[in-house]
């Protein structure tokens, strides 16, 4: 299997690992330390051998960080871990609710009599440590760079990934990476600058038409490139990692070891473009201490791999349908076999496993599958172990939130599910999810609106009703690449313009700690809005559903919904039906035709 369930950290092997930090954080003269989630490259998901916050504090969330000082160890989480962490790191360990709570504001009450800050450079982008800077130095705490403090006490860190690259092929890419590059080098042209450092793996991965499997469930490969005014490109990787696609790359690009790429930059002449937002800030101590000047500006990339082209949809549509009908089979064999028991969450996610593993195209998962039963539904990022594994009840929801990694795209997708008879209050509040959910499906909205204007359209249900949920409404998806992916997203924080090409999810929800959770999440796509009579010209966009699998009609209280929300519903259904029908048979089949009959009928 891709999934794993062993347990990956304990809250007892914290407290001493704690006091091992602030022994060497005593004999370093520092008084407090940053321990991030991130990478040098910045990414959601980590190596295990960067996985320094799970294994200090215990916490496995897929976003966070530790502030510790010789007092108090802080692990900043936000609303999707509340429950999680608390579940997950000793009592040496105080879990902060973070951006409520801002690190600054929380250190500089740590620290009253002022300290040094100790944090690693190549952890933290420009846009972290200015922002410290500027709001610890005036309280008088002062930062200073310092090697990792956690790679020295982690005695039996894990090497480095070491699996070869692999070249994405035309076929697949939609564009060739001599193109890619040659549009990107003309946008450093235009703004007088001779060169950018990329740091995100997807971006280069987008860049070059290359792929890895360095990162778990990401395809990713970790290195480091800068692409000069010229759109001749230079590649930092570990040694042999890039073997494999040297006739791919071809000649304008360089192969070069990865410990090569600061004294590469300080060689550079300027400007040389880097993004605070997501570069480390090693990068600027080098450029800065090489006399090289720095632009600083968003990583190029971003915006161009962010549109998908009509190859990179085409094959997206098709991964959906492909996961479609292993979706299909997979609820059609759950609502037959949880009803007599015996199911827990773990088979569940080997069974969804192998339905996508029989369509012969899946390459890996697009991340851990979250599987609750339950109360453990309403851990919004939960993940099951061998310890944590609970029965599938009748009586209770189960939610599902999983996706496929295929050669033509990557889906992600979240059902959640009856078994027998629906908890209290459940119906009504999968109602306002999924009337939410339609909202954001349904919307026209011109050029430049960005997701922070979307977003409250998924909330006004549950608003309605003295509800909410502590996540984005949408993240970006890849094709064939992180399933997280920036920087378009639904999300009141979100101020990034949605533009045709770009892919999201869908995904409002509601949480019931102790009782139950609700997510219901598609895929769609931006794209050009038809002109509606009467409508003036302004030009309006919309988006296209990707995803094709059956909501539960049994949480559907057709009562609750508007005349245009049913028949969203029934025409969505009505759609399912047509597009999935013709890949499953046999009772997959029977159940599919039942679960897409139009409210009101059997």
């Amino acid at each position: 299997m891709f999934q794993t369930f062993e347990v990956s950290s304990r809250p007892e092997q914290g407290p001493p690992r704690l006091a091992q930090l602030r022994a060497l954080m005593a004999a370093e003269g520092v008084d407090a330390v940053l321990v991030p989630r991130a990478d040098a490259h910045q990414g959601e998901y980590v190596a295990d051998c960067d996985a320094r916050l799970a294994w200090l504090t215990g916490f496995t969330g897929s976003a966070g960080f530790a502030a510790v000082t010789q007092d108090v160890a802080g692990v900043f989480i936000d609303g999707r871990y509340r429950v999680q962490v608390r579940a997950e790191v000793a009592r040496a360990f105080t879990p902060v609710h973070w951006p409520e709570v801002k690190l600054a504001d929380w250190l500089i009450e740590q620290m009253p009599g002022g300290g040094v800050l100790g944090y690693d450079p190549w952890l933290h982008t420009l846009d972290e440590v200015a922002g410290l800077r500027a709001k610890l130095e005036p309280a008088g705490i002062t930062l200073r760079a310092i090697p990792n403090p956690v790679d020295r006490i982690w005695t039996d860190r894990p090497a480095p990934p070491a699996a070869p690259f692999t070249a994405y092929p035309l076929e697949r890419a939609g564009e060739s990476h001599a193109d890619k590059r040659a549009r990107i080098a003309a946008m450093l042209r235009e703004a007088g600058q001779t060169a950018v450092a990329l740091t995100l793996p997807d971006s280069i991965a987008w860049l070059l038409n290359i792929r890895g499997s360095d990162v778990t469930c990401n395809p990713v490969p970790l290195a480091f490139a800068i692409l000069h005014d010229d759109a001749s490109c230079d590649l930092f990787a570990h040694p042999g990692k890039a073997a494999a696609i040297l006739e791919h790359l071809g000649p304008d690009v360089r192969l070069h070891p990865q410990e090569g790429f600061a004294p590469a930059l300080a060689a550079l002449t300027g400007p040389v473009r880097i993004d605070p937002k997501t570069a480390p800030q090693l990068l600027s101590d080098v450029l800065s201490g090489a006399g090289v000047s720095i632009a600083q500006g968003a990583d190029p990339c971003l915006l161009p791999k962010a549109r998908k082209n009509p190859v990179e949809i085409a094959g997206t549509r098709a991964a959906h349908l492909r996961d479609g009908a292993a979706m299909v089979q997979f609820l059609a064999w759950l609502d037959e076999a949880a009803p007599k028991g015996g199911l827990t969450e773990i088979s569940v996610v080997r069974a969804l496993e192998g339905f996508r593993r029989a369509t012969n195209m899946l390459q890996d998962i697009s991340f851990e599958t979250i599987c609750g039963a339950g109360a453990h539904g309403a851990i919004v990022h939960y993940r099951v172990t061998e310890d944590t594994d609970r029965p599938v009840r009748s009586g209770e929801l189960l939610l599902v939130d999983s996706g496929g990694q295929y050669f033509d795209g990557t889906t992600d997708i979240t059902r959640t599910v009856t078994v027998g008879t629906p908890p209290k209050d459940a119906a009504a509040c999968y109602a306002r999810v999924l009337q939410g959910m339609i909202a954001i499906s349904r919307a026209r909205f011109p050029r430049g609106v960005g997701g922070q204007h979307l977003d409250a359209l998924a909330r006004f249900p549950l608003w309605t009703a003295g509800m909410d949920y502590d996540h984005g409404t949408g993240h970006g998806v890849g094709v064939y690449l992180s399933v997280h992916e920036g920087p378009q997203r639904i999300s009141r924080t979100s101020d990034v313009a949605l533009e045709p090409g770009m892919i999201l999810s869908n995904e409002p929800g509601y949480y019931r700690e102790g009782a139950f959770g609700i997510r219901i999440e598609n895929l769609i796509v931006v794209q050009e809005a038809a002109p509606l009579p009467g409508g003036d010209a302004r030009a309006m966009l919309d988006f296209e559903t990707l995803t094709w699998v059956p909501f539960d009609r049994r949480l559907i209280d057709a009562t609750l919904l508007s005349l245009a929300e049913r028949n969203w519903i029934d025409a969505y259904h009505a759609n399912v039906l047509d597009r999935i029908g013709p890949r499953v048979e046999g009772a997959a089949l029977d159940w599919l035709v039942v679960a897409c009959a139009p409210l009101g009928a059997v």
